[in-house]
């Protein structure tokens, strides 16, 4: 619900500056993801090498009476804390449909079409190389991107980026998650449990209710019961990451209070709080202010929604706890003599020609079609030299990759490692190609230009 008086959108300059704080937070998150892959990579090469998959296959449970849940480590963390990403995945999801880069036709057409292309060509490019090879069931390894480390990267470029082409970057990750996440349910769902998913989809329905029907905002009854619903779904067969998303979707997103209705509570409980300053007096014993205070505590609470809370409080986890680990866990490969000839199989040389030929490809072919049929412009400032280098970073597969490749193929098989290597290389490459690209190949941009001034 919304207060009677009409929202005034926020100025430009406050809404980039928020965009340049998630920014700076997804960059700073690559760099820890970097150090634990690097950390993971020396681990699994060192002559403690042994140790790795003994930590990570060592058994944790939990459970009360006859309601226990043993799994290994690794999967805790793939199963379990990658749920709470593909959460946040969700709500991000969520807010960029509502008011976000995903919101109006104009602002979707381009970075959806960069996104779809983005994905498509890759597995194309798979599919055509493992055709007839027991290595088909990769497919969708090549069609993710790592929004953490790309938006990493281009950190590190400074002026040399429009925030244009960061915002267009964002949104074409947010859409590849949406496909990710539909590939992963629909493709590398083995079996099925119909009545632990009845139980998922009816404690969904339950959370849409809270929200819906009951405008119930407390954050509490939505996390106690997306731990059920994660549970049904991972006894269901469909992978409990889908859980997180479809759980994201039930958040409250709207405000009790509009924009206009909240400055002026806040001026209102301001002047209460001003006139009743008395010297000497402690707010702790000055009841006039206490309940200043309590005004604008619930004016806060009104004016902001559950959705922003949650992903406030989760994002930070998320960018320094859950993907770090997961790095850390799963980026441990083993470099053998012969890795050099093993790039060369159709499973790696799939994946490593999807990420690096496929995304640049599909991603800046799809604008340049967008622009050249007049169904959207290039974002803000930027050219296609500066689309062909966030091409090349789309291919900056990475963590969503190795998620895949885990999904996809059986454990005792040697395509996980063989995947795994090749996303390495083909990140590492796609990296540094989109680097020198936007260094090199594009203008400066000031900083007056950057923020719209």
């Amino acid at each position: 619900m919304n207060g009677g008086k009409e929202q005034r959108p926020l100025p430009v300059k406050y809404l980039l500056k928020s965009f340049d704080a998630f920014f700076k937070m997804e960059a700073s998150g690559g760099i820890a993801l970097l150090a634990c892959t690097l950390a993971a990579l020396i681990w699994a090469n060192s002559p403690w090498a042994h140790t790795y998959d003994a930590v990570w296959q060592t058994k944790l449970t939990v459970g009360i009476g006859d309601w226990v849940l043993s799994k290994e480590a690794i999967l805790w963390i793939n199963d379990g804390l990658m749920a709470i990403f593909f959460f946040v995945v969700g709500l991000e999801i969520k807010r960029e449909l509502l008011v976000g880069g995903l919101s109006t036709p104009s602002q979707t057409i381009m970075p959806v079409a960069a996104a779809v292309g983005g994905m498509v060509v890759p597995a194309l490019i798979f599919f055509g190389l493992n055709s007839g090879e027991a290595s088909l069931a990769g497919w969708g390894i090549p069609m993710a991107t790592d929004i953490a480390f790309a938006l990493g990267i281009m950190s590190m470029l400074g002026n040399r980026v429009p925030i244009g082409l960061k915002i267009f970057l964002t949104a074409v990750a947010i859409v590849d998650d949406i496909g990710a996440i539909l590939v992963i349910a629909i493709f590398y769902t083995a079996s099925l449990d119909l009545v632990a998913l009845g139980i998922g989809v009816a404690v969904l329905c339950a959370m849409a209710v809270l929200n819906f029907r009951w405008d119930i905002r407390s954050s509490i009854p939505y996390l106690l019961l997306g731990v059920i619903v994660w549970f049904a779904f991972l006894k269901s067969g469909i992978h409990a990451t889908i859980a997180g998303v479809l759980a994201a979707l039930t958040i409250p997103a709207g405000t009790r209070m509009n924009c206009s209705s909240f400055v002026e509570e806040l001026r209102n409980a301001a002047e209460i709080f001003e006139l009743a300053i008395t010297p000497g007096k402690s707010v702790l014993t000055n009841k006039e202010q206490q309940i200043a205070l309590h005004s604008i505590e619930h004016a806060y609470h009104d004016a902001t929604t559950p959705l922003q809370n949650i992903e406030h409080t989760l994002h930070p986890w998320v960018a320094f706890f859950i993907m770090p680990i997961f790095a850390l866990a799963n980026a441990g490969v083993t470099f053998q003599a012969n890795v050099f000839t093993e790039l060369l199989t159709p499973v790696s040389m799939g994946i490593f020609l999807g990420l690096i030929v496929g995304k640049q490809l599909g991603v800046t072919g799809a604008c340049w079609i967008v622009k050249k049929l007049g169904l959207a412009d290039f974002p803000d400032r930027t050219t296609l030299i500066h689309l062909w280098g966030a091409s090349c970073l789309a291919g900056v597969g990475f963590t969503m990759s190795i998620f895949i490749a885990n999904l996809a193929f059986d454990e005792t098989s040697n395509f996980i490692e063989l995947s795994k290597i090749a996303i390495l290389f083909a990140s590492l490459a796609a990296g540094g190609m989109g680097y020198l690209v936007l260094r090199f190949l594009t203008p400066d941009v000031s900083e007056s230009e950057k923020q719209g001034e």
